[in-house]
């Protein structure tokens, strides 16, 4: 069993079932339960989630959002913990600060493997988590 965060825009695909990536994520998502890991992500990606159905005034639809992933998924707070982490991640520049907010909250909670579609974050070396890759290179 492994910790596996997942940033926000796998969410995405899988909730508005929108994009080639679309099976990909269903497929990952088969693989982990299968294998029985634990699915992380942060209370920042819950909130980036209900961005669109609130924006276009669809409560019902922020509403089942909000119930899959709570129920599918541990949320990891930005806490004081996660931003004394993500001070250290972005000392490299190169590491933008929501990013570096999301890489925080799954090294607080000693991911294994943190699986983004932001492929310039693949292969960093963030302490606290083993692996950072994108969704393309996510073992299924």
């Amino acid at each position: 069993m492994s910790r596996v965060f997942w940033d926000t825009n796998l969410f995405i695909y899988l909730l508005e079932d929108s994009g080639p990536l679309f099976e990909r994520v269903v497929n990952l998502r088969r693989s982990m339960l299968r294998r029985r890991d634990e699915l992380v992500t942060s209370t920042i990606s819950l909130g980036e989630v209900l961005v669109h159905p609130t924006r276009n005034n669809r409560p019902d639809i922020a509403s089942a959002y909000e119930q899959e992933i709570t129920q599918g998924a541990r949320l990891i707070p930005f806490d004081i913990e996660a931003a004394r982490i993500f001070a250290e991640i972005r000392c490299d520049k190169t590491i933008k600060a929501p990013d570096a907010i999301q890489l925080a909250c799954a090294a607080q909670a000693r991911c294994d493997l943190f699986i983004t579609n932001d492929d310039r974050l693949s292969g960093k070396i963030v302490p606290g988590i083993q692996f950072v890759t994108s969704l393309q290179r996510a073992p299924l």
